[in-house]
C-alpha cells in the first residue's frame, strides 16, 4: 500500500504494528463524511487499536481507532469514559467526533493539545532530585490536587499513572478515558475505592518515597477531604499493586507485546525490546561471529563475554557455553543462565535497582532443549567499585558515593534480593544516575522466606567486604556501616 492511500478500519487493522504513513481513513461525524488524514503514531496495538496525531476537517486532532473483534466493546468504553469527565466537569481534551462501523471498527476524535507536557515527563525531570526536593513534591501535589477532584465526582481512573495527566496552557487535563470508572458519579467516591485508586498511584512512584505518602496525602485531602485515609490500609494497598505490577511486567519480559518483540518455540527463543529490534538486527544476525570479534572480557569454560560495537554504540555480549555433553545434560531441561539474567535485569528496574538495560535475550533450542544462550545489555562504562575506592584503602571514599552504597543495600534489604556473587568488579559506578549498577545476575534471587534471605544476604555482605583487607580503615568503614541482618553478623 503506498503511503496516502486511502484505507477502511478493516484494512487498518490488517496492516500490522508499523503501517505506512500517511493513512487517509474516510470516517464521518453529523456533519456527514470526511477523510481523516493519519500522520503520527503514538501507540499501537496491532489489529486492534491505532492511537495517533492526525488531521481532520483541517484541524489537528488525537485519533484512536479501534478495529478488531474487540472493537466494539473498546469504543464503548471510550466513549463512555469521555462522556463521564466530561459530564462531571473534569478538564479533559474535547470529543469533536466518534463512530462505530458494525464489523470494522470505531474511531473517536479529540482535540490535540498543542505543546503539551505529561506529568509523566515533568517527574522524569525532576526524579534524581534528593527525595520530596521542593520541585518532585510540585509535580506529585499537582497530579494528586486532580485526582481528588475526579474522586469527588465518583470517578477513578484505573490505569492511573502520571502520563495520562497533560499540562496544557496553565492547565492538568486528564486523559485516556478508556480506564476511566464511575461508581456514583456526582458523589463522592467509596473510601474503599479511594484506597485502591491511590494504591495503584503511588505504587508507581520510586519505592522510596514511601516514607513520604503521610505528607503527599495533605495535598489530596486539601482537594477532597470526605473519607479518613488510614496509612496502614493504604500502605497495604501500594504493596499490593508492587507485587502485581511486578508479576505483570516479568511476564510481558517473557512474550510478544507492545514493549517486547519475542519468537518462543522448540528450535529456538528470542526476545528483544520492541524500540531496540532494528538496530540490533545486524548483532542478532550474527552473534557469535560479532561476540568473537569483540573486545573479550572473558573467554572459555562456561561464559564468553564480550564488548561489541553497534552503529557506534556500544554494548555487551555475554554467551553462556556448553562446554561437553555433561553440562548440557546438566543445562538443557531448565531455564538457562541468560534467561534468568533477562528476567532479573528487569525485576531490578522495576524495584529502581540500577543495572545495564537488558536488551535482548537469545536460547538456540533443538526439539525444546536448550543449548547456548545469549544476553545483550547496555554497556556500563564505569569503574567498578575496587578500581573506584582504589585511593581510599585508609581513608573515607566520597560522600555521595558511600551514600548510593547505603542506598543500594537498603533496596537489597527491603526487596529480599540476594545477588550471589558480590564482589567488587560486579558492582560498577553510573555517574548519570549517581547510583551502583549491579551486574553478572545469574545467581541473582529475590526470596520469600525470611531465613533463606538472611543467609543470603549474610553471605552477599561478607562477600562484599572481602574486596578489601580486613585490617584497612575502609573495611571498617564499611562493616559499620552496612545494615546487618540480625542474627547473621556479629554485633
Amino acid at each position: 500500500m503506498k503511503g496516502g492511500a486511502l484505507i477502511t478500519l478493516r484494512g487498518l487493522a490488517r496492516t500490522g504494528r508499523s503501517p505506512q504513513l500517511p493513512l487517509h481513513l474516510e470516517l464521518a461525524d453529523a456533519a456527514g463524511p470526511a477523510t481523516l488524514v493519519l500522520q503520527q503514531l503514538l501507540r499501537v496495538l496491532p489489529g486492534q487499536r491505532y492511537v495517533g496525531v492526525a488531521e481532520w476537517r483541517g484541524r489537528k486532532v488525537l485519533a484512536k481507532l479501534l478495529v478488531g473483534s474487540k472493537a466494539a466493546r473498546s469504543f464503548q468504553r471510550e466513549l463512555d469514559g469521555a462522556r463521564l469527565l466530561a459530564g462531571q466537569g473534569l478538564p479533559t481534551p474535547l470529543l469533536l467526533a466518534d463512530g462505530l462501523r458494525e464489523g470494522e471498527g470505531g474511531w473517536l476524535l479529540f482535540d490535540y493539545l498543542d505543546d503539551a507536557q505529561s506529568l509523566g515527563d515533568a517527574w522524569r525531570a525532576v526524579e534524581r532530585q534528593p527525595w520530596l526536593s521542593a520541585e518532585q513534591q510540585a509535580v506529585l501535589a499537582e497530579a494528586l490536587e486532580l485526582v481528588a477532584r475526579m474522586h469527588g465526582q465518583g470517578l477513578w481512573q484505573a490505569d492511573l499513572h502520571l502520563d495520562n495527566l497533560l499540562r496544557h496552557n496553565g492547565r492538568l487535563f486528564i486523559i485516556d478515558g478508556g480506564g476511566v470508572r464511575g461508581e456514583n458519579p456526582g458523589q463522592p467516591l467509596s473510601r474503599g475505592k479511594v484506597l485502591g485508586n491511590l494504591g495503584v498511584f503511588f505504587a508507581q512512584l520510586p519505592v522510596e518515597l514511601e516514607p513520604f505518602i503521610e505528607e503527599l496525602l495533605v495535598h489530596y485531602l486539601l482537594a477532597n477531604g470526605e473519607h479518613a485515609l488510614p496509612l496502614e490500609a493504604l500502605l497495604a494497598e501500594v504493596a499490593k499493586v508492587r507485587r502485581w505490577r511486578l508479576r505483570d511486567y516479568l511476564k510481558k519480559a517473557g512474550r510478544d507485546c507492545s514493549l517486547f518483540a519475542a519468537k518462543v518455540g522448540a528450535f529456538g527463543l528470542r526476545v528483544v525490546r520492541r524500540d531496540q529490534e532494528a538496530q540490533l538486527q545486524p548483532l542478532l544476525a550474527d552473534l557469535d561471529g560479532r561476540t568473537e570479534a569483540g573486545h573479550i572480557y572473558k573467554t572459555g569454560g562456561t561464559a564468553t563475554v564480550a564488548r561489541v560495537e553497534v552503529q557506534g554504540r556500544p554494548l555487551v555480549v555475554k554467551r553462556y557455553n556448553i562446554k561437553n555433553l555433561a553440562h548440557w545434560l546438566k543445562r538443557f531441561w531448565r531455564p538457562s543462565r541468560a534467561w534468568h539474567s533477562w528476567r532479573e535485569g528487569h525485576r531490578l528496574q522495576l524495584i529502581g535497582i540500577a543495572t545495564p538495560q537488558p536488551l535482548a535475550v537469545v536460547e538456540r533450542r533443538w526439539c525444546w532443549l536448550r543449548g547456548r544462550a545469549y544476553l545483550i545489555t547496555e554497556y556500563c562504562g564505569g569503574q567498578d567499585i575496587i578500581a573506584r575506592f582504589q585511593h581510599y584503602v585508609q581513608a573515607s571514599p566520597p560522600g555521595n558515593e558511600l551514600l548510593a552504597l547505603d542506598r543500594l543495600f537498603a533496596a537489597l534489604l527491603r526487596e529480599r534480593i540476594s545477588h550471589g556473587d558480590f564482589k567488587g568488579h560486579n558492582l560498577f559506578w553510573d555517574e548519570a544516575r549517581g547510583a551502583w549498577s549491579l551486574i553478572d545476575l545469574d545467581a541473582m534471587q529475590q526470596h520469600r522466606s525470611a531465613r533463606r534471605f538472611a543467609k543470603a544476604y549474610a553471605r552477599d555482605r561478607a562477600r562484599f567486604l572481602r574486596n578489601w583487607p580486613a585490617d584497612s580503615g575502609l573495611f571498617k568503614l564499611l562493616d559499620e556501616r552496612l545494615p546487618q541482618v540480625p542474627g547473621t553478623c556479629p554485633e
